[in-house]
């Protein structure tokens, strides 16, 4: 077998013919990745190579494992270079960026749960640490949001003045700072609870309130608002 396409499959096993009679939700996981990949490799038609990188994570199967890959771990998977690398990892962002999308719309942070459910399937499975600062309006109906750091919280990677700046640019009234804990335990390390003071004393200062401090796991968050700590 060299490197079937799917046009080169019959009519019955086209997953593209098959969306055009029956629709998308008859397509099952492996041959909606199909339609994506488009050809398979020189040993395996490209619905195999669907159910191959579907799964292949050791853990984490199907289409729910794909949020768990790196574009180097997807090009270790025989049959998977640069290109349908990157095609999955495009395809897996998204997804990701349209949960937010609707979740953005006229959304309200009025409370912990709220902030949590926007952020847990953007940030939950990353494999590093960011944090993010979400500006609110008088109503609490979210503004913006700017990414601070990426790796380990540490106040040396982030710039107050900055944040602040970025705050009056949106014209908001609230900071909410969220990040995850790649570990998958939501609780608050000594230096969180540090940076969380240190900039509700500036908001304090400018009149900008911080808020919040919600810390995400893996489907578990933290409020330091709840507990106390802001």
């Amino acid at each position: 077998m060299n490197n079937l396409r799917i046009a080169d499959m019959v009519d019955y096993e086209k997953p593209i013919e098959k969306l055009k009679e029956h629709g998308a939700m008859s397509l099952s996981d492996a041959e909606l990745l199909a339609i994506i990949l488009r050809t398979g490799s020189k040993d395996m038609s490209v619905i195999e190579l669907a159910q191959r990188i579907l799964n292949d994570h050791p853990h984490y199967k199907g289409l729910h494992g794909l949020n768990y890959r790196h574009l180097n771990d997807l090009m270790k998977i025989p049959g998977v270079g640069k290109t349908k690398a990157s095609q999955i990892i495009a395809m897996t962002e998204i997804s990701r960026r349209m949960s937010s999308e609707r979740r953005k719309e006229n959304i309200r942070f009025n409370n912990s749960e709220t902030v949590a459910d926007y952020f847990m399937e953007q940030v939950r499975y990353l494999t590093k640490e960011r944090l993010y600062a979400v500006f609110t309006s008088t109503n609490n109906e979210y503004l913006h949001k700017v990414l601070l750091s990426e790796g380990t919280v540490d106040r040396s990677l982030i710039s107050p003045r900055e944040l602040f700046i970025e705050a009056l640019k949106a014209d908001a009234t609230g900071i909410i700072l969220v990040h995850n804990h790649p570990s998958g335990d939501p609780n608050p390390s000594d230096m969180d609870i540090i940076i969380t003071k240190e900039i509700k004393k500036l908001g304090e200062e400018l009149r900008i309130p911080l808020l919040d401090h919600i810390i995400i796991g893996n489907k578990q968050y933290i409020s330091l608002a709840s507990m106390n700590l802001l």
